[in-house]
């Protein structure tokens, strides 16, 4: 049997830490130059930035020749470019209409939509997973349940009041309207 895939030579291993060092270095320069928001997933833009930035280290630190210039350059490209669309998208809200995706209602008070689950394909039991987590015992608790842009869902418990503005571009959030009192 050949078991030389479990192993890898001195050199190898140290072109993959002085990686691990360049790539780890550019990554916390370029986020402390990008701000707060580089790993933020407050839009699915943002969290697709994310997963390219894993994608980008991944390959530098596991590449047979790794180009330690070219995955910082690609870093900063990938910063140049969510800071350009997120400056874009509060500018413009037809390009933030192009680049986001709609938050969607999944639950009014203790009502599960079934029609906005299939659009979103989510099952039940994830949307009973996501009320558990967020500490729902029973289903009276429930205002709203949102599927937000990142793929994050908001369990929002029932209150004595219902401020409009927080379901403004929420798909569904009609559903609401007879659920709590608005506010004043």
């Amino acid at each position: 049997m050949n078991l030389q895939w479990l192993t890898s030579s001195a050199t190898t291993l140290v072109m993959v830490l002085i990686s691990a060092i360049g790539i780890y270095a550019a990554l916390l320069v370029l986020t402390r130059l990008a701000g707060l928001r580089s790993f933020s997933k407050m839009s699915s833009f943002d969290f697709a930035t994310t997963v390219a930035f894993g994608s980008i280290i991944a390959s530098t630190l596991l590449s047979k020749n790794p180009d330690l210039l070219s995955a910082a350059f690609g870093l900063a490209v990938l910063y140049g470019l969510q800071y350009a669309v997120s400056r874009a998208r509060h500018a413009s809200s037809a390009i933030q209409n192009l680049v986001d995706n709609e938050p969607l209602l999944l639950m009014a008070g203790s009502e599960v939509l079934y029609d906005n689950l299939r659009e979103a394909r989510v099952t039940e039991d994830d949307l009973r997973s996501k009320l558990r987590l967020a500490g729902v015992t029973d289903r009276e608790q429930v205002l709203a349940v949102v599927f937000e842009t990142t793929g994050d869902c908001a369990v929002l418990a029932q209150g004595d009041r219902l401020d409009p503005w927080l379901f403004d571009r929420v798909r569904g959030a009609d559903k609401l309207a007879n659920l709590a009192p608005p506010r004043n």
